[in-house]
């Protein structure tokens, strides 16, 4: 449904607030109102006006009675997420709802999500509608955006109050007439009841005065919406508006791609607009984000024309047409003043009008021979700051603007010189004003003018204030590098862009950045015959920005310099113009493709390492066909996208990421980058290169060599892991090296080589195992401090598997998110799915004490041993729903896990018949909740299992048991473990059988028994099907144990004559005080 359209006709903000009111007040039908204002000029300060005035009035009717007004000012549009965060902050909501903001910011920064396109979050909402729903409010919103927004979306009630919004997407914002845009924007507001215009449209009905009023509002708004600004004049920034103004509709200020208009926060500073001070810098940046103009280029030029005509008007435009009249505009003083012309001369007469300017734009067309200056133009410019001349010829050894000794901007393009008796040059006074107007300076910039008059070792020793060096179109680095050696001392900003002219490459500059201790942008764009990057470039220990587009001849960029913010090196070629606000160039302004054939130049560049760069996250790099390895250790960056930061790199091989704590995700882009990969190294831990652990790959077997990709990565949080499910799923399964670790601790992976220190038949047997000693628990304590701290055999325990294979994950201490992660959807990427869809080989989890699950069901394809030991929380090892799939686990090694139930739980019936098949070793310490081991499948099997060694699990009752008691087919009869050779049973008292429901259980291969503590253990296995001529196994148990057993007779292989004559323990039950010893 279309909205109501209502035009009003009041000429000014605090009228239109008033009709505005009005129509609240007689308005019973529409709640959602839209204000366009004056063709879209002059909406956000009538909407900022009501905002202000509503909650001062006295006694205001009761149609106009809110008990809350919400003011939302999202005219610089970031996304809807920001959008309900200010919304949220309005309203005050409770510190845990505003959590879910940072939560949500998190969660999508490990996806990957773009923070434009970040949506609003449900549960804010919620809170939001709740808050409102009991009140009558009103909302008003700038938004910022180029679609009206649904505010049911955000919880906004659109029937609980008054809703008033406007578009204000910029400091002016205009559009052209009634009959054209205000029916087209009406048709696209799906939301919106009512459609406020005013009639008396823009310049076509207002004064001067009237407009210029509107202007004045308009800028008063950037105070309004930026904290940083309120303290500053206000005059200052509506003259800072003004002068962007003019320059907006300074016909020739970006003639012939030369854009001058990047210098406004350069202009302010040096015109005296913002005073000279620590924070002028920041004070211009901010306004050049904020001070910007939408609309025509013939609305814009009208409403500037009449703007012009105001007697507070400060700056004059001076055309070919007006050169007759020109004595006409020496009736007030002007202190910006642009001055174009096709082939005019200029004339004495205009000395008059430039006598009182700060602010002097002079541009000629483009033609064979420049127009002259006359050398007496700027005679009476004793108030100059800013002059740039475009396409104009003077004397480059006597310019005439050599004695405007307040000058602090100097820009000059394709001028030429005009060569003149060189007596000028003669005498001290030259000298003198020399000195004085380069002293004087604080910014040069040259573009397509070879002045090398003014490049010379002596005048660039003159510059001692200069802070901003920029050359475009002239000289190479190789030649201009060399005279700033030990020069210009106060340089924060130098770009050498786009030569014409090369050098020798072997001309040294190598100490050219020496004492640039204040240099922070530095731009070599074009540079393409440059080989190396000057030595000295780290002793520019404040540079904040690099760009090195098109520097095609550069074989290695290595930097460290720790404030780096920004770095750029796009082998398209330079941009075709930069900013001035310390960020790399926008892609709109860069080549779209790669040069054509003729003029493509090999980009030479192989390595680039930004080690140590702990600021930079702004990073642009395309382009780079030679480019192999990519080093970003320690940077700032939270998303590596290989879509919109790295770019057309199809040889990189090699990528580090050390050191990275705020990585968040990587997007990789297009198959075909991933698929180039060898190596990629990821550590999040702070100071990771500095702690001991898997930083550096480690040394890999011969076969591991050509494994590719290989991925070595240790981070904090679990989430990361869904960025490695990419490169690791674009490589073969036998194709591919993988060794992740999730951990905060710097001793993570200390214990893990390479497989190759062990074949894979001997992982984990207890032929190759080491023990180490534990200090004695359990019953037998006593015993211990009797006869010191040596531990007997029964209480050594195999050391855990560390035959590290090419398929491994470590969790470990410090880890974050698992949890979330391991129950996260199995089908998406994530640690779970790349714990078993990924094909994981051998898992390490270890001291995760928040946890009470680190492992994720599903199908564990590749597995073959598992390690977890020290998680106190645990409740289980494998969850319900895991299943040893193809069979492939042959080592399961727990320790200390204090919670822990069992080690895998029942579940649903499992009718494959491979699980199990490959266990061989089972290792199971100090689980004192652990009622059972392993549940069996429906058709169990233990083929190739040989070890069974259990210590310390006090309510241990069985080691295997069905998977559900409930189906008959569970009660199985006889359960064979053909290749078992050793049983090691310590610490078990309320061990009752190995297989729960077993009528008989088969060990002919059985060879040593050890047993100790276990006084409820009923039954030993049978070794029935025993080959002819084996030794009898021996046994070591305590005799009342020993007297206890049941058997089934010699002919059922279970009989204690099958067995060596038992070894009793000199120790029995420990017999204990029935009272309290005082000592």
């Amino acid at each position: 449904m279309l909205p109501d359209i209502k035009g009003i006709d009041p000429r000014d903000v605090v009228g239109a607030r008033e009709e505005i009111l009005n129509l609240i007040q007689r308005n019973l039908k529409n709640n959602i109102i839209y204000f366009d204002g004056w063709g879209g000029f002059g909406a956000t300060a009538v909407l900022r006006s009501i905002a202000q005035a509503l909650p001062s009035m006295k006694d205001p009717p009761p149609k106009l009675c809110f008990g809350r007004t919400i003011y939302i000012d999202c005219s610089r549009w970031e996304s809807r997420r920001v959008m309900q965060r200010k919304i949220a902050e309005e309203l005050r909501l409770d510190r845990k709802t505003m959590a879910l903001f940072e939560e949500q910011d998190e969660e999508d920064d490990f996806n990957g999500v773009d923070h434009a396109s970040r949506d609003v979050i449900r549960q804010v909402s919620v809170m939001i509608h709740h808050t409102l729903r009991e009140t009558r409010f009103l909302m008003i919103f700038i938004n910022g955006s180029t679609d009206e927004v649904a505010l049911t979306e955000f919880g906004i009630l659109e029937y609980g109050g008054m809703i008033i919004w406007t578009f204000g997407r910029r400091f002016v914002t205009m559009h052209d007439s009634w009959t054209h845009n205000i029916p087209t924007l009406a048709e696209n507001l799906r939301h919106t009841g009512l459609f406020i215009y005013n009639r008396f449209f823009l310049i076509r009905t207002l004064s001067n005065s009237e407009l210029n009023a509107l202007f004045l509002q308009e800028a008063a708004n950037i105070v309004a919406s930026c904290p940083f600004l309120r303290d500053i004049n206000l005059t200052m920034i509506i003259d800072c508006c003004r002068y962007a103004f003019f320059l907006r509709r300074n016909p020739r200020i970006t003639l012939f791609g030369l854009d001058w208009a990047a210098h406004a926060p350069n202009f302010w500073i040096c015109d005296g607009i913002i005073p000279e001070g620590d924070r002028a810098r920041e004070i211009s940046n901010a306004l050049d984000s904020e001070i910007t103009f939408e609309g025509d280029d013939s609305l814009l030029g009208e409403v500037f024309a009449k703007m012009a005509e105001h007697s507070e008007s400060s700056y004059l435009l001076v055309e070919d047409e007006d050169y007759g009249n020109i004595d006409k505009y020496k009736k007030r003083p002007y202190r910006w003043i642009s001055i174009t012309s096709k082939n005019k001369v200029l004339k004495d007469n205009m000395q008059t009008i430039l006598a009182t300017a700060s602010s002097v734009f002079l541009s000629f067309d483009k033609t064979s021979i420049a127009p002259r200056l006359p050398s007496s133009l700027f005679k009476h410019c004793n108030k100059l700051g800013v002059l740039i001349l475009s396409y104009c010829a003077f004397n480059f050894a006597s310019p005439p603007f050599l004695h405007c000794n307040t000058l602090r901007f100097l820009g000059l393009g394709n001028c030429t010189n005009q060569n003149k008796n060189t007596s000028e040059l003669e005498g001290g006074d030259c000298i003198t004003e020399w000195t004085l107007f380069l002293h004087s300076l604080w910014v040069l910039d040259l573009r397509y003018t070879d002045w090398g008059e003014i490049l010379c070792e002596q005048k660039i020793g003159l510059m001692a204030n200069l802070i901003e060096l920029n050359i475009e179109g002239v000289r190479c680095w190789q030649y201009t590098g060399q005279l700033l050696e030990k020069r210009l001392p106060y340089l924060q900003r130098l770009r050498i862009i786009k030569p014409t002219h090369q050098e020798e490459p072997s001309m040294n500059n190598n100490n050219s950045l020496v004492d640039k201790k204040q240099l922070e942008i530095l731009d070599l764009s074009g540079n393409s015959d440059m080989k190396i990057l000057p030595g000295s470039l780290s002793e520019a220990s404040k540079l904040q920005v690099l760009v090195l587009d098109g520097c095609d001849g550069i074989e290695n960029v290595l930097l460290h310099n720790s404030l780096l913010k920004s770095f750029s090196f796009d082998g398209y070629g330079p941009a075709s113009h930069w900013t001035s606000t310390g960020k790399i160039p926008p892609m709109s302004s860069r080549p779209e493709c790669r040069p054509s054939v003729v003029d493509n130049k090999d980009v030479r560049v192989s390595k680039i390492s930004l080690e140590g760069c702990t600021l930079l996250e702004d990073l642009f790099l395309r382009g780079l066909p030679n480019l192999e390895e990519l080093d970003l250790s320690g940077c700032a960056i939270k998303v590596l996208d290989f879509g919109s930061m790295v770019m057309d790199v199809p040889r990189l091989k090699r990528l580090f990421l050390l050191g990275c704590e705020n990585l968040r995700a990587i997007n990789w882009g297009s198959d075909y980058v991933q698929g180039q990969l060898e190596l990629i190294y990821i550590d999040t831990r702070p100071g990771s290169k500095r702690v001991h652990g898997c930083a550096r790959p480690l040394s890999l077997g011969a076969r591991q060599k050509y494994l590719r990709p290989q991925v070595h990565a240790i981070f904090v949080d679990a989430r990361l892991a869904r960025s490695l499910c990419a490169p690791i799923s674009c490589a073969p399964y036998n194709g591919s090296f993988f060794n992740i670790s999730v951990t905060s601790s710097a001793t993570c992976m200390e214990t893990i080589q390479p497989e190759t220190t062990m074949s894979n038949e001997t992982v984990g047997s207890s032929c190759h195992q080491r023990h180490y000693e534990i200090a004695a628990r359990g019953v037998y304590c006593d015993i211990f401090t009797k006869v010191g701290n040596e531990p007997t055999p029964m209480q050594t325990f195999p050391k855990g598997p560390t035959g590290q294979l090419d398929h491994h994950i470590e969790i470990g201490d410090g880890s974050r998110s698992v949890h979330s992660e391991i129950d996260a959807n199995p089908n998406e990427d994530n640690l779970g799915s790349l714990m078993t869809v990924y094909t994981t080989e051998s898992l390490h989890v270890h001291d995760v004490h928040t946890c009470s699950n680190t492992m994720p069901t599903g199908y564990w394809a590749s597995l073959r041993w598992c390690r977890v030991e020290r998680c106190p929380n645990l409740h289980v090892v494998f969850p319900p729903g895991a299943k040893d799939y193809h069979g492939n686990l042959e080592t399961i090694w727990a320790s200390d896990l204090l919670m822990a139930r069992c080690v895998w739980s029942k579940g649903s019936i499992n009718y494959y018949a491979n699980r199990f098949r490959s266990l061989r070793h089972l290792h199971l310490r100090c689980c004192p909740s652990l009622q059972f081991g392993l549940a069996m499948g429906t058709r169990p099997s233990f083929p190739s299992l040989e070890t069974l060694h259990i210590i310390h699990c006090g309510n241990l009752m069985h080691i295997f048991v069905p998977a559900d008691k409930r189906y008959k087919m569970y009660q199985h009869t006889s359960i064979e473990f053909p290749k078992l050779t050793t049983i090691h049973l310590h610490d078990l008292p309320a061990l009752q059988q190995i297989c729960e429901a077993a009528a008989e259980v088969l060990a002919p291969a059985l060879e040593t028994v050890k047993i100790r503590g276990c006084w409820s253990l009923r039954q030993l296995p049978a070794l029935k099907g025993r080959k002819a001529g084996m030794r009898r196994p021996v046994v070591e148990i305590e005799k009342d144990v020993w007297d206890a057993l049941k058997w089934d007779g010699v002919d059922a292989g279970h009989h204690p004559s099958l067995y060596e004559a038992p070894v009793h323990s000199r120790y029995y039950k420990r017999r204990t005080l029935r009272t309290t010893v005082l000592r």
